[in-house]
């Protein structure tokens, strides 16, 4: 499976400039990790304090932005974010709007959740 993209949208939605948003097709597909502590990856959060322990609600909402925005893999998504929780904390989330917008044209559902 692919993330989805201007080419399959026809609108390019960028998490900034020069980097397009990434989107899972659906969100059953994401079945990351719902507690415990997780360690980004480098390229997702730069900082030296990388782990983040998701049963505290602020260190989960700020992981899920850095995720949602760094991204350019549908592995990461996949591995990282899971969807159940996603929706449960979509309105929560401080997202550039171009990720925002990828994510609410592909998946509706998370304008109202």
């Amino acid at each position: 499976m692919q993330a989805v993209s201007s080419v399959t949208t026809g609108v390019a939605y960028l998490a900034r400039p020069g980097r397009p948003a990434v989107v899972a097709r659906t969100l059953a597909e994401l079945r990351g990790p719902t507690r415990g502590v997780v360690e980004l990856p480098v390229r997702l959060m730069w900082s030296s304090d990388r782990a983040f322990d998701l049963a505290d609600p602020d260190q989960l909402l700020w992981m899920y932005e850095n995720v949602l925005r760094e991204t350019t893999s549908l592995d990461d998504l996949r591995r990282l974010v899971d969807g159940r929780t996603l929706r449960r904390v979509w309105r929560l989330l401080n997202l550039p709007h171009g990720v925002r917008a990828a994510w609410e044209s592909r998946h509706r559902g998370l304008r109202s959740a």
